[in-house]
């Protein structure tokens, strides 16, 4: 496994890589400075499966450094870890093609769950977005029952003896397979599709 860790801080990237370390310890951790280093990476690494990414970098302050990275490398899971609050930018970045968005200040650990997360659940590997027909995973099924009966993620979470930012991980794969970016859009794609009848 390919990972790119991107951070111009060289502390905050030490305590991702060692993260990720613990996570994946044989895989091959690319750290870089800025998104204009993906270039030399690419060619020196190959292509990442996993990109951990801070939108604050001396050559990019927004989200356009998310859909530029989806759109250079579409099968690898992005990981962004941002000091913007999630309140803010996490809807913006999940929309512009990051899988899980974690703020700086939560810490190390939650960060290190929810990348555990995003890695056990794997890249999506289900039908395209705006396909007629979905197919959802065991655990996609159970949350979609349980969004439909109004749960929480913290609700969720605690039903199925698991982390919220597992929870969390699981519905932003969901999103993707139908193409949407919150919970009532993949409720009412979820019921045209008659998924949850």
């Amino acid at each position: 496994m390919t990972i790119y860790a991107v951070d111009d801080h060289p502390m905050l990237r030490d305590a991702v890589v060692m993260a990720m370390k613990r996570l994946r310890p044989h895989s091959n951790i690319v750290e870089l400075n800025s998104l204009a280093d993906i270039d030399d990476a690419l060619i020196n690494h190959g292509p990442p499966d996993l990109v951990s990414l801070d939108i604050n970098l001396p050559d990019n302050d927004s989200d356009a450094g998310v859909a530029r990275v989806r759109s250079m490398f579409p099968k690898a899971q992005i990981a962004v870890f941002s000091t913007h609050p999630s309140s803010e930018m996490e809807e913006i970045c999940v929309a512009s093609g990051a899988d899980i968005y974690i703020e700086k200040g939560s810490g190390r650990q939650e960060y290190a769950d929810a990348l555990k997360a995003l890695l056990e659940t794997g890249p999506d590997d289900g039908t395209a977005n705006g396909a007629a027909e979905f197919k959802l995973s065991k655990r996609q099924h159970q949350l979609v029952r349980m969004m439909d009966r109004g749960l929480t993620n913290a609700e969720m979470a605690m039903a199925l003896g698991l982390e919220e930012v597992s929870v969390k991980v699981h519905l932003w794969r969901l999103y993707q397979k139908l193409g949407v970016n919150n919970r009532a859009r993949a409720l009412f794609v979820l019921r045209s599709n008659h998924l949850l009848d």
